[in-house]
């Protein structure tokens, strides 16, 4: 059976294929402008991160996503470069450093690295999706929307290590007034 998600890919694909290349608006560059700014920054945040713990499962998740960010980056690296679009400037590779040399005040726990990765998760999936609904040009909405599947699919695996290690920050629940006591 076929999924939503592959019925949308399917049919972006075949408009894709018979689609005139226009340039880019301005929005679908500033919006790809954006995403790869914040894919670059994410990986920053990533780097510092792997320099601050020593828990693994906190390391694989950071690795993961350093992995995906590195490649969703790329493509916006390859999509900008082809359609001659200067790339936004980016702050220094991180070197690799032991986390215990790193003085306790000033490296991150992995409590915050853990809900940091996520934010920044939540904030390419939302950017993915109003860039994927504001793009013209089918090739750009498909890129869009197929880097927030990826970001969803792990922000998925994200939870559930956030969820079981204590990490996920939670607001107040709500109880409407008027709501029988149970």
């Amino acid at each position: 059976m076929t999924t939503i998600f592959e019925a949308i890919k399917d049919y972006l694909q075949m408009q894709l294929d018979n689609e005139p290349k226009n340039p880019l608006h301005v929005g679908e560059v500033m919006s790809c402008w954006m995403y790869l700014a914040l894919m670059d920054e994410a990986t920053i945040f990533i780097q510092i991160g792997l320099n601050s713990t020593n828990d693994d499962k906190v390391k694989e998740m950071l690795e993961q996503s350093l992995k995906q960010c590195d490649s969703q980056g790329k493509r916006f690296k390859d999509l900008l470069k082809k359609e001659g679009i200067s790339l936004p400037p980016t702050s220094e590779q991180r070197p690799n450093s032991d986390p215990n040399a790193v003085p306790l005040g000033t490296k991150m726990t992995d409590d915050e690295l853990m809900n940091g990765l996520s934010i920044k998760t939540v904030t390419a999936v939302v950017h993915c999706a109003t860039a994927a609904s504001q793009s013209i040009r089918n090739d750009v909405g498909l890129l869009f929307t197929h880097c927030m599947l990826e970001k969803m699919k792990f922000g998925s695996s994200l939870k559930v290590v956030m969820r079981k290690r204590g990490y996920i920050k939670v607001p107040p629940y709500y109880y409407p007034p008027g709501i029988p006591k149970q």
